[in-house]
């Protein structure tokens, strides 16, 4: 319990408070403006906002990580909740507390069952793409609201169409508020981070609210705001949501994981110790369970907020516990404070939210190093933008498992050759050339050997064999890069073993490091095949018992 206050001393808590301040000065904005985007009042994104920091704080492993809600899960669950129910309804928020259940549960078995790994399965390239394509979903569900006009419906390409030709209609006001509370935090970012530049932008906003009487001008509030603290209750749903909800979860919880082990290795409780992404995947899952439970919705890791708390001195979770505090008091005794702020001054906020998402500089590079990467940006973005936005998320997940399998069977046996003077042994170049020893062949494979290359294996061996200017005595496999064999591998590999004693070929492994690897030899009964004699710690140790005539 509470591992971030392990060795605590007293003199951090000056820092911690301070930073548990600046936390609830950029939360509170942030947090209503995505139970806004998400179609919930204002007082759910409260509760989602203390029940992930109070789960977090007292189960997750990092000192500094802020839980609550987050506007890139929230677009990817409101659409699909709408499909099902009305947003803003009873069964609206029901199957949204369910969805934040299911989720806590998957989170927490993944920490608890160690499947860190599984936040590897977003690529760079396709994570940039997701969220580009998340940002235009932002950018679009608060545009409406910043120009005064009603909002569209239907599929996003035509919600873009019919958004464009009602512009005539702008509502200067509202345009003047949404755009006017952007550029102050803008310009409160670029000053100093730690400017609570949303605060200031409501503030200021409702104050116009007020002083020009601008809701008799076509400018809506959120008005009086009725808060009743939650009862925790599981919530009921149907077998048919359940099973509708199930693969939504599967998706939310695994951008969840991507975006909090990002988080987690960003901002590391001790720089000399491994982050423990599987204990903070235990925190964000409990901290969704209590959210379901208090009637909110899932909850993500937070790498602005987070940063807020690292630079601001915090050194512990007290932050997230002061930043409560400070959220509760404003629900029991401050929410005719937030009755006057307009609708668009939160869409202003979302917009600076969607503009910082989209990682321009990245792209940018990806574009200039790796086309093929680039096109994978634009596919996800794509894909989310004029899709679901759920399948969108799974169409990049699965573009990003393809370009690891794409990427591995691209491996390819190289030719090796003995740099000149020396026993290290070296892929053929033109800019280096080497030396052969006669009669020998040295091929290396520097990736895993699986079912996905095993062929392209046996072909470039049987090329390298037939390329031979005189005739080969020996081949040598040099196997640093072999990190694992499967069973289709393993046979492929026995073959190519069998067929080269049958043409009298000596057939050698060097340098096979991998312990899996290693294991599979003996599983699959190669190291028999071949003799333990033929396993060698170098090329040049295995040229040198076998290669001479």
């Amino acid at each position: 319990m509470f591992p971030s206050l392990y060795n605590y001393q007293h003199q951090f808590l000056g820092g911690d408070l301070f930073a548990g301040v600046t936390l609830a000065a950029i939360a509170i904005p942030e947090q209503m403006a995505t139970a806004q985007l998400g179609g919930f009042d204002p007082q759910i994104g409260f509760f989602a906002f203390v029940a992930g920091s109070l789960a977090f704080a007292t189960l997750g492993v990092n000192r500094f990580l802020s839980s609550g809600a987050d506007s890139t899960i929230t677009p990817i669950f409101a659409g699909s909740l709408a499909a099902l129910a009305s947003a803003g309804s009873p069964d609206y928020l029901t199957l949204a507390a369910a969805l934040a259940l299911m989720v806590g549960l998957m989170l927490m078995a993944a920490g608890i069952f160690r499947l860190g790994f599984i936040a590897d399965l977003l690529s760079i390239p396709v994570t940039i793409g997701f969220l580009a394509g998340i940002s235009v979903h932002i950018l679009m569900s608060q545009l409406p609201g910043i120009l005064g006009l009603s909002a569209p419906q239907g599929p996003m390409l035509a919600r873009i169409a019919t958004l464009a030709g009602d512009l005539g209609q702008t509502n200067g006001f509202t345009l003047a508020i949404g755009f006017g509370v952007l550029a102050i935090i803008i310009l409160s970012e670029r000053i100093n981070p730690r400017i609570p530049g949303a605060l200031i932008g409501l503030v200021l906003a409702s104050a116009a609210v007020a002083l020009l009487h601008l809701e008799n001008r076509g400018v809506g509030v959120l008005g009086a705001i009725s808060v009743t603290m939650p009862a925790l209750a599981i919530p009921v749903v149907s077998t048919s949501h359940l099973t509708s909800l199930l693969s939504l979860a599967l998706i939310i919880s695994i951008v969840i994981m991507v975006q909090t082990a990002a988080t987690t290795r960003s901002f590391p409780s001790d720089p000399n110790e491994p982050p423990d992404v599987n204990g903070d995947f235990v925190g964000i899952g409990a901290g969704s369970i209590l959210s379901g439970l208090a009637g909110a919705f899932p909850v993500n890791a937070s790498p602005p907020r987070t940063a807020v708390v690292s630079e601001t001195g915090g050194r512990s979770q007290v932050a997230g516990l002061a930043a409560i505090v400070i959220v509760i008091a404003l629900l029991a005794l401050g929410t005719s404070l937030l009755q006057r702020i307009p609708n668009a001054a939160l869409g202003g906020v979302l917009l600076f939210v969607a503009l910082r998402i989209i990682r321009l500089s990245q792209i940018v590079t990806v574009f200039h190093q790796s086309f093929g990467e680039f096109l994978l940006i634009l596919l996800t973005a794509a894909g989310i933008i004029v899709l679901p936005i759920e399948q969108g998320v799974g169409i990049g997940i699965a573009l990003s498992l393809l370009h690891g399998v794409w990427s591995t069977t691209r491996a390819r046996v190289l030719v090796f050759e003995r740099v000149r003077g020396t026993s290290i042994w070296w892929p053929s170049s033109a800019n280096f050339p080497g030396e052969q020893e006669p009669g020998v062949i040295v091929g290396g494979f520097q990736a895993p050997l699986s079912f996905l290359n095993a062929h392209q294996f046996r072909s470039d061996v049987t090329a390298a064999l037939k390329s031979s200017s005189s005739p080969v005595r020996l081949f040598v496999l040099e196997a640093t890069g072999i990190v694992e064999i499967d069973f289709t591998a393993a046979q492929v590999l026995a073959d190519i073993i069998r067929r080269c004693h049958a043409d009298d070929i000596d057939f050698a492994i060097a340098r096979l490091e991998s312990i899996r690897a290693q294991e599979a030899l003996g599983r699959f009964g190669i190291d028999r095949l071949l003799g333990s004699d033929h396993l060698f710690h170098s090329v040049e140790e295995a040229v040198r018992a076998l290669g001479k005539s």
